[in-house]
């Protein structure tokens, strides 16, 4: 706790008005990445508390679109379309497909993580399991130049995921960024451009 409080990623978020540490993760990507263009359609998987969603929602501006799903409560961000259940759910991914029409996506983000149980082999399967969810949502709704930035953590599972990464995208990078902490074994895959 006290090694969360002191954070000056947290401490800065506090200040700027950032729901989380991880709307910094997402900047510091994004200014790399130009991911966030305006006027762009985006789907933040795995949303609460919303600090990607408010960069998001920022950076894509009054033309652009950001649909947010997470299993808990978020409060509203003005200009992001909310909405709360599970992601492995057929008739959550059907409410989130509904809101998006025929839109195609620009980018599809995941935080997504389980809650952890503390056992590592499990808790390393439930994300892969998470993040290959979000690869196939980003299969099927992503236009040909989007792109799908995904939280992973490395282990068993890691490199085959990789593997379906290159063999979806043309570029595939690994991205760590400062506000991530270096104890973490999250890192985050950034793949760009459909085959």
């Amino acid at each position: 706790m006290r090694e969360h409080v002191n954070d000056p990623y947290v401490q800065l978020a506090r200040k700027e008005g950032w729901r989380s540490r991880a709307a910094f993760k997402l900047m510091e990507i994004d200014d790399k990445d130009k991911l966030l263009r305006p006027g762009e359609v985006v789907v933040d998987l795995g949303a609460t508390p919303g600090g990607w969603s408010q960069v998001a929602v920022q950076r894509v501006g009054s033309g652009g679109l950001v649909f947010a799903l997470d299993l808990l409560e978020m409060d509203p961000i003005h200009g992001v379309h909310f909405i709360q259940g599970d992601f492995r759910e057929d008739e959550v991914l059907g409410q989130l497909e509904e809101k998006l029409g025929d839109r195609r996506v620009g980018l599809v983000m995941s935080d997504m993580a389980p809650n952890m149980s503390g056992v590592p082999l499990v808790d390393q399967a439930r994300v892969m399991h998470l993040a290959e969810l979000g690869l196939e949502f980003s299969q099927a709704h992503l236009k040909p130049d989007g792109a799908f930035l995904v939280k992973v953590f490395q282990g068993s599972d890691y490199e085959a995921f990789v593997k379906a990464m290159r063999a979806t995208f043309h570029t595939v990078a690994v991205r760590k960024p400062d506000a991530s902490r270096d104890r973490s074994p999250e890192i985050y895959l950034l793949g760009r451009t459909l085959r």
